[in-house]
């Protein structure tokens, strides 16, 4: 996997590759996304952080269509979020690796390739993927391992090869780093940074570990379904005072809290 250094983000207007606005999903009696309003732009590396159970997977599967009772404007890569067209276009990864024991990592995705493009006439063109996808991924010398036989960190590449299958304009990555080793999680940073510098992709990455915020190139964070900021890491530790994004989150967290109270007691 090759190493690269991330450069600043290209600041070339261009379309915007996600916008909400006044989005909430309600589930059950509970209220899960509360009125967000917030913009990815396309090219460009945006953290999706803040604590577990905040609302994070919910705006993924949202964004990628599978989210009941969604309400409010939400458009992904100029289409409403769900639209068929948009299927061959977003690469999506859950936490849970979405693969096949039985099978190879060559066969998983293989499998899944055929499914994404059918036809005799695309398969020379799926096994290029294929073997694209698996070198991405940094695990050729492991193409024809079972599944089944593999770490956990390495099925979670293998979901991973599977969401760069046909090269998409966006990936949506739902806590891709969890549970992997420290030289793991930067070779796969190094990697998120060369999709979005080399092939322009639009890469949504969700993690609750703070030091991640730092690799990436715009912030969302959030608390309790609610978007907190929507800025860069360098403008929310100048406009906080903090030295660390971590920092700046919990100053975040602390002054909503207090108007909360403050609201309380004026009723």
């Amino acid at each position: 996997m090759m190493n690269y250094t991330p450069g600043p983000p290209d600041t070339t207007p261009k379309a915007t590759a996600i916008h909400a606005a006044d989005l909430t999903v309600v589930r059950g009696p509970r209220t899960v996304l509360r009125s967000l309003d917030f913009t990815v732009p396309p090219g460009q590396i945006t953290g999706l952080l803040g604590p577990s159970g905040c609302g994070k997977s919910t705006l993924m599967r949202a964004i990628v269509g599978t989210q009941a009772r969604v309400t409010g404007t939400l458009e992904v890569l100029g289409r409403p979020a769900g639209h068929p067209t948009l299927r061959t276009r977003i690469g999506y990864v859950t936490q849970a690796p979405s693969v096949y024991d039985d099978l190879t990592i060559r066969q998983n995705l293989a499998y899944f390739a055929a499914i994404l493009n059918p036809g005799r006439a695309a398969a020379e063109h799926r096994h290029e993927n294929v073997t694209r996808a698996i070198a991405d991924v940094d695990l050729t010398s492991h193409a024809d391992v079972l599944a089944g036989n593999l770490s956990g960190g390495q099925r979670s590449r293998v979901s991973l090869a599977v969401a760069l299958l046909g090269t998409p304009e966006l990936l949506v990555l739902d806590e891709p780093t969890v549970g992997l080793d420290p030289v793991l999680r930067r070779d796969l940073w190094n990697l998120f940074h060369d999709i979005a510098a080399t092939r322009g992709a639009t890469l949504l990455i969700s993690s609750h570990v703070m030091d991640e915020a730092e690799r990436c190139h715009r912030l969302l964070l959030m608390r309790e379904g609610e978007i907190l900021a929507d800025d860069t890491p360098d403008a929310l530790r100048t406009r906080t005072g903090s030295e660390t994004v971590e920092a700046a989150f919990l100053h975040l967290v602390d002054a909503a809290i207090a108007a909360a109270r403050t609201k309380e007691t004026t009723r």
